[in-house]
């Protein structure tokens, strides 16, 4: 033999996630590629003096881990120590927002902000028992009058600051919000200190923008937590101009730079996909379009350890602030709409169509966050007019989240070869709390997995991490289960879908999203040995307790970035 493993998996359940989902109970890797798929006497030959061979005592192998829409940068900056961790359960109501709040302010010199992110009404005890009360600065003012406060929403379309903040900021009963957003008022016409939408901007222009040393800090936190996890590839869906005024930059273009100085240096411990992002919301067509003409090519020394695949878009918002656009009223009235420029539904239709149709035509895969029925069906109808004005093949766009996709939508993205990049921790954190918004029959329906992957879309998931934890595990468990975090209720068990089902939209099909799937997302001999131990058997276990089977390896490239198998 002249060429001997570097690594051999035995005795295990290898799910190769190929055409036909086999199973094997052997893998090797050598030079970082997958050189023998099957069973022991296949991939016995490969075993030299240098070799390490980890027997698996019937753990699960999987493809690594590819969570196709997580905001890498912003992750790392939501977390302790560089932020408070608001979220569910570290907090669980007003009060223990303000006590952390409190004890932050013991901590840092007099006038510095205080940061936190993750708080969420839906588990807010003060705010679950009376729906009409929601987050004020005047919580805040009892524990920091004199420090500035800005805490971010779990879905990041929220924030809620204090008194002092708003003075900083300037903001005031007379203050006029931007255009797709809103300062929320008291009944006597005083900012209540939550602002939704693009209105978040006036507080986020005024924070001090993240230095490099925070945005590397914040990188390594993510990468090491996604080592962790056996995440081994994840899409920054949005990194630009766009960005520069969202989480202190964090979306902003010197992100990007941050990641190529990673990549570098050889501290890029997982393979980084791109979108640009031109303009954030409410933007207009030609904005859009010059913004986008004026970053012009992006190439990169490795395009299979980090690539710039397209340009993100926000078409509409999201449930819980009413902004998603829908087709039917939301409880209590309204629609919501797309948050681009324009004063009518017809003029903002045709805003988007023409970002679509100008990004489409300048060569670019295009990622639109669009979450209401009637701005699902908007976007597809633009994906659609713009392959047929200017024909590409392949051009793989799709729809990010996609909460209330319809038939139609999902019609027409089959028809193209488009995809959804769909979120299951986001509705198994919050299929409960959308009912007081769109009643329980659209709650139930949102995020229509089996709908889509019936129709033919092609179904990619991620976290959308810092709005949920990147933890495919609790994803996979919510794809087969529908169940929800607050009561373990089942939401929606018509669109349940399949163990290898919903595994194939965490690996397979996040390639195929990448233009990768021919290289990576799935075990077979040639493409690159991107691996995931889980410990415990995938295959049978029950789908409760697969959240915390522990992931016990991570390989990426052929290289180990974590392992417990040796503690």
């Amino acid at each position: 033999m002249d060429t001997y493993a570097d690594l051999v998996f035995f005795g295990g359940r290898v799910v190769t996630v190929d055409a036909e989902f086999s199973v094997a109970s052997a893998l090797a890797v050598t030079g970082g590629v997958i050189s023998a798929v099957g069973e022991r006497d296949d991939v016995a030959p490969l075993v030299g003096p240098g070799t390490r061979v980890v027997d698996l005592r019937g753990a699960t192998l999987l493809p690594g881990i590819n969570d196709s829409h997580l905001h890498g940068c912003a992750f790392g900056m939501s977390t302790p120590p560089l932020s408070l961790d608001l979220g569910h359960p570290a907090v669980s109501s007003l009060a223990d927002v303000a006590e952390a709040v409190r004890k932050a302010v013991g901590r840092v010199p007099g006038g510095q902000w205080i940061t936190g992110h993750g708080w969420d009404t839906g588990y807010l005890d003060e705010c679950v028992s009376d729906p009409s009360r929601l987050p004020s600065r005047r919580d805040l003012d009892v524990v920091s009058p004199d420090h500035p406060v800005v805490l971010y929403s779990f879905s990041g379309h929220a924030t809620w600051v204090n008194s002092k903040a708003l003075e900083l900021i300037g903001i005031g009963r007379h203050t006029a919000a931007p255009p797709g957003g809103a300062i929320v008022m008291d009944e006597a016409g005083e900012p209540t200190g939550l602002l939704h939408e693009g209105a978040q901007a006036l507080v986020q222009n005024v924070l001090p923008p993240l230095s490099r040393q925070e945005r590397t800090d914040a990188i390594k936190s993510t990468l090491a937590t996604l080592a962790r996890l056996g995440v081994t590839s994840y899409t920054e869906p949005g990194l630009g101009p766009g960005g520069d005024g969202i989480m202190r930059g964090a979306l902003g273009a010197e992100t990007l730079d941050v990641y190529r100085r990673l990549l570098a240096d050889g501290e890029l411990t997982a393979r980084l996909g791109v979108l640009l992002l031109p303009t954030g919301m409410a933007s207009t067509a030609e904005e859009f379009a010059r913004t986008l003409t004026a970053l012009g090519e992006s190439g990169d020394a490795d395009p299979r350890r980090l690539a710039i695949h397209g340009v993100k878009i926000f078409a509409d918002g999201i449930v819980p602030n009413k902004t998603s656009w829908m087709h039917e009223p939301y409880v209590g009235g309204g629609c919501g709409s797309l948050c681009v420029g324009g004063e009518t539904d017809a003029e903002r239709t045709a805003e988007i169509d023409t970002m679509i149709r100008h990004a489409h035509a300048a060569g670019h895969q295009l990622g639109v966050h669009v979450t209401g029925d009637r701005a699902c069906d908007t976007v597809a109808d633009a994906f659609a007019a713009a392959v047929a004005e200017h024909p590409r093949p392949d051009a793989r766009h799709y729809v990010i989240h996609g909460d209330f996709l319809t038939a139609h939508s999902m019609k027409v993205l089959a028809a193209h070869g488009f995809g959804v990049n769909m979120n299951p921790t986001i509705k198994w954190t919050v299929a409960d709390m959308e009912e007081e918004f769109v009643g329980a029959e659209r709650a139930a329906y949102a995020w229509p997995y089996r709908d889509a992957i019936d129709a033919g879309v092609r179904v990619a998931s991620g976290s959308d991490a810092p709005v949920t934890s990147p933890d495919w595990r609790q994803g996979i468990a919510t794809m087969v289960l529908r169940e929800s975090k607050a009561a373990g209720r089942v939401s929606g068990p018509e669109q349940r879908i399949g163990l290898a089902e919903a595994i194939r939209t965490y690996t397979i099909d996040a390639a195929w999203q990448d233009f990768a799937d021919d290289w990576k997302g799935s075990l077979e001999p040639g493409k690159v040995a991107d691996l995931c131990v889980l410990d415990g058997d995938l295959l049978i276990a029950d789908p409760h307790d697969i959240p915390e089977m522990p992931v016990v390896l991570t390989v990426v490239d052929g290289q180990v970035v974590h392992d417990t198998l040796r503690d």
